[in-house]
């Protein structure tokens, strides 16, 4: 076992809205990880094997990458941020979250559901470009991701704070005596968000058994009332870029493990029973099959964009410069786009970005998905029947 169980008496409260039993004291135990800097690993061969393996494709996967293929990076960073959503229950096709984001873009709403998906993707762009690029990660910037992730839900209250109060998994909602998994009290969580943040900023192990036990360690300790899932694989992103694994392209880890979620929840047993192996052979396999997706993804929208070109060229071969060439490499990071978003995302002039995107629909690059001539926004062809794909984890 990592770590040890502290039994825990549940107040009576009669005043609570509950069925009596949930009103009664009762008994608990909470589980308290061990730390885990300084961790003492030892791997068979044959996991070292499946880490290794992994580690090299997702570095193939990053060798890839020029500054012509962000827009695919965010492509990738945008798919993860959605299917780690998923895996809490959060369910939106990608071509309604695609129209949410293009008009959420241009200030106009998005709807309940869309806005905290989308607030998953604002998260992991911090995580990553903010958190990874730091000397040193603290618990402050765990709280900065989680407050970026939560601060347009519902429970907006709680964003960015860390619990004060007891959580926990399973049983019933009105106290923990019953529960699948309790985890720390409260008043454990600073001492082991610094020995997690710690390990973190560590470089003696490979990135993936980092990511993996980082993760795992996050989860048990559950510092957040909600939100936890997502902040935590989040985590796994910062670690694999601050270690120079993934410099540009994240391999979309989440959704391999949101289309087994029961065999994800018995991955973080295993490392809570200290059977470190099992778990990090589950998780490495799980990176590995996402950067072997993402990297066939990548030859597809490669292929797509190819075909946008030839289209181009057989209508208009408009000028080697022209915005609508520009537009196209564009594509993949906003799969709807509209002028405003044009002109960010080219940098050129809006009367330059309103003829390309002109040029592109009369070329059946683009398809328009609006009716009013004020607010318009355009679908890549192709591209979303792509990203459906990638969302499930098909290959394509």
């Amino acid at each position: 076992m990592r770590g040890h169980y502290i039994h825990q008496i549940w107040q009576a409260d009669p005043t609570i809205y509950a069925p009596p039993r949930y009103r009664r004291a009762c008994e608990y135990d909470a589980f308290v990880p061990s730390p885990i800097t300084d961790i003492d690993l030892a791997l068979p061969g044959d996991v070292i094997g499946v880490v290794s393996d992994a580690e090299k494709l997702i570095a193939d996967l990053n060798r890839a990458a020029g500054p012509e293929l962000m827009p695919l990076a965010r492509l990738l960073l945008r798919t993860e941020s959605i299917a780690s959503s998923k895996v809490e229950g959060m369910q939106l096709d990608a071509r309604s979250l695609a129209r949410a984001e293009a008009r959420r873009d241009m200030g106009r709403g998005a709807g309940p559901g869309a806005v905290e998906i989308l607030a998953n993707i604002d998260a992991m762009q911090l995580s990553i470009e903010h958190a990874a690029g730091l000397p040193r990660v603290l618990p402050q910037h765990l709280l900065d991701i989680h407050q970026v992730l939560l601060e347009r839900a519902p429970n907006s209250q709680i964003a960015g704070r860390f619990r004060s109060s007891q959580n926990w998994i399973g049983g019933n909602d009105f106290n923990p005596c019953g529960a699948a998994f309790v985890p720390p009290p409260p008043d454990h969580l600073a001492r082991l968000l610094d020995d997690l943040t710690a390990f973190v900023n560590e470089v003696t192990l490979p990135p993936l058994i980092q990511a993996a036990i980082a993760h795992a360690q996050f989860e048990t300790i559950h510092p957040f009332e909600d939100g936890n899932g997502r902040t935590g694989r989040a985590l796994v992103q910062i670690v694999l870029r601050r270690r120079g694994l993934a410099p540009a392209f994240v391999p979309p880890i989440s959704i391999v493990l949101a289309r087994d979620k029961d065999r994800y929840l018995r991955g973080l047993t295993l490392f809570r029973e200290d059977r470190l192996a099992e778990w990090i052979e589950l998780f490495a396999a799980a990176a590995a099959e996402a950067a072997a997706l993402a990297a066939r993804y990548a030859h597809r929208v490669g292929e797509l964009q190819e075909s946008w070109r030839d289209r181009l060229r057989q209508h208009a071969n408009p000028r080697a410069d022209a915005a609508a060439w520009s537009l196209i490499t564009a594509l993949p990071a906003h799969p709807v786009i509209s002028i405003p978003v044009a002109v960010a995302a080219s940098r050129r002039t809006r009367p330059a970005i309103a003829n390309a995107l002109e040029q592109l629909e009369a070329a059946g690059v683009l398809i328009s998905v609006t009716e009013s001539a004020r607010n318009r926004l355009w679908e890549a062809r192709g591209l979303l029947d792509l990203i459906v794909g990638l969302d499930a984890g098909r290959s394509p």
